[in-house]
């Protein structure tokens, strides 16, 4: 940890009881964990009163910052109205009021809202009315979903069985549900040595190949539509998603998109789906739906899908999936204040000079001699660190290069976490262009204290 921290850190307490995600535990005996006790906007604030940037939005899902005076507003009149109530049998106006915004912005193929609590349940949810929709219209054999490499879908099981990154899936795989992997897009690594600017998406041949091979048997596709998260941030070029479209309607499969990550303005329009005319049949959608006040999700799909469980009272075509939070109010005030002020006084066209100035200073990060790429769109961006920029060769693991990145960030008060050896930045989309500035300034010189 920082030299210059000097909280009141209880790390026998800290340890005592609680067990961390994605955490090995043991490595914070020697650098404690940050003790946050407020949010300020783009800043998180120890117990001394240092302010450290929240260049992740505290695992992407914070929009509007942290202490947000309209969502903290939009929470205490709901909590005075109502704060719970179960979702079957019952239904409440913020659900209903969520629901038809979400309907109204989403592309016009898109009719029905099924609520959850978190991403990987969105897609669980997807999966499970794809498979179930299939057998209800007498296509049995439809039960495999094809996924791409360098993909993420969520921990739940159904969700790690679409999951293209080892390190998630690899202790649970004789569990799985079998599906079909297929190479997904690498732009900075293209072995057809083109530029995703200008190429014509030539890496989809796999992915159509595989629809061709397993004709009749696909139930499904599921990409994150333009960036893949997990993976470090992968970007690439739109023309694929229109590939898939084309292909999957001339297959007959379903479409997942997953926008749980890159949804709510992240690439900067509202949704991937909509921006670029594409007609998913399921759009999964959590993360930002709050911008990170409450846990919810929910998982569009279209009239078609729907009409194959509606039947007689005693029929057991329903939809069988429940969660005792569903649709729970106060997040769903939340969720109808964050589309609200995303929505409102042309924030997301007032946003691409920002777009604009991100690129910008992220450009000062390519002049490091260990940048193999730095990439972006909207408000995502990344630098990937190599240790030969011809060779693209990454950094033995053993280095631990994003580590002692994110190690460095700290002293100089950003709060990174490195996927791998990509420092990524995906900030709350209120972030000013000074903030910006110094965020980049900071992974700069952390970089630098590192390998230089």
């Amino acid at each position: 940890m920082p030299s210059d921290y000097t909280g009141n850190y209880d790390l026998e307490r800290d340890f005592k009881n609680i067990w961390h995600p994605c955490t090995q535990m043991r490595e914070h005996e020697s650098a404690p964990l940050l003790l946050i006790e407020k949010g300020d906007g783009v800043y998180l604030i120890d117990r001394d009163g240092k302010r450290y940037i929240d260049v992740i939005s505290s695992w992407w899902v914070n929009i509007f910052g942290h202490n947000h005076p309209r969502l903290n507003k939009a929470l205490k009149d709901q909590l005075d109205q109502m704060a719970h109530v179960m979702f079957a049998g019952i239904t409440h106006s913020p659900a209903i009021n969520l629901a038809e915004s979400l309907v109204k912005l989403t592309p016009s193929n898109l009719t029905k809202v099924f609520f959850s609590d978190n991403g990987s349940t969105s897609v669980e949810i997807a999966l499970k009315m794809s498979l179930q929709y299939w057998k209800q219209v007498g296509e049995n054999q439809r039960t495999k979903f094809v996924y791409l490499s360098g993909s993420y879908h969520g921990e739940t099981l159904g969700a790690l069985s679409v999951c293209g990154i080892n390190l998630f899936r690899e202790k649970f795989k004789n569990v799985l549900m079998e599906n079909l992997e297929v190479q997904g897009p690498d732009c900075y690594r293209c072995p057809y040595d083109l530029k995703p600017e200008s190429c014509k998406a030539e890496c989809f041949e796999h992915l159509e190949k595989a629809l061709e091979k397993n004709r009749g048997t696909v139930a499904g596709v599921i990409v994150e539509p333009l960036v893949q998260g997990a993976s470090g941030m992968k970007m690439y070029s739109p023309v694929y998603l229109e590939k898939l479209q084309e292909a999957c309607e001339a297959y007959e499969v379903h479409t997942v998109y997953d926008e749980v990550a890159v949804g709510f303005g992240r690439t900067g329009s509202l949704f991937v789906c909509d921006s670029r005319g594409l007609k998913p049949t399921f759009l999964c959608l959590s993360k930002g739906i709050t911008s990170g006040y409450l846990p919810l999700a929910a998982t569009l799909t279209s009239d078609q899908i729907y009409q194959a469980f509606y039947g007689e009272p005693a029929s057991m075509n329903l939809f069988i999936h429940s969660h005792s939070y569903s649709a729970n109010p106060l997040a769903c005030a939340c969720a109808n204040e964050t589309l609200s002020l995303l929505t409102k006084n042309n924030f997301l066209e007032n946003m691409k000079p920002k777009i604009k100035f991100l690129k910008e200073a992220g450009s000062s990060l390519s002049e490091i001699k260990w940048c193999g790429e730095f990439r972006q769109i909207g408000m995502i961006a990344a630098i990937e660190l190599v240790q030969d920029q011809l060779s693209k060769d990454a950094f033995p693991l053993k280095d631990r290069v994003g580590y002692k990145v994110y190690l460095e960030g700290l002293k100089r008060g950003v709060f990174m976490r490195p996927l791998g050896d990509v420092i990524y930045f995906i900030p709350p989309l209120i972030i000013t262009n000074e903030e910006i500035e110094i965020m980049m300034n900071a992974a700069f010189e952390s970089i630098e204290a590192v390998l230089g």
